[in-house]
């Protein structure tokens, strides 16, 4: 199989992807939140927020930071249009984490 060939098959897969329930979801999600832009915004910091806290090289009191994050927003994740946002960002990246993990252990690859 030649490489334009597989290209053409991840785009296959892609699409496959594109339409799965997971991604539905996740899509109708973001433009419910997004009919809202200062939420979205605020959901995006918070997305930034999380991202920053947990690729920080220093943990020594990582716990105590995150703890102290969740607290920050736990009545901004208390609202159904950004909980369900999330919980549908996180469904969809928990999934094409599976087909990274199952593509790794498919192929021979060190």
């Amino acid at each position: 199989m030649s490489d334009s060939e597989i290209m053409e098959a991840a785009k296959d897969f892609a699409a496959i992807i594109q339409r799965s329930d997971t991604y539905q979801k996740y899509l109708i999600k973001r433009e419910e939140i997004k009919k809202q832009p200062e939420l979205y915004d605020k959901v995006n910091e918070y997305r930034q927020k999380n991202y920053d806290l947990q690729n920080e090289s220093d943990s020594d009191d990582l716990f105590d930071r995150m703890e102290a994050f969740e607290r920050e927003y736990s009545k901004f994740r208390e609202n159904p249009l950004v909980e369900g946002f999330l919980k549908a960002e996180l469904a969809f990246c928990r999934m094409m984490q599976d087909v990274n993990v199952l593509l790794a252990a498919e192929i021979d690859f060190e």
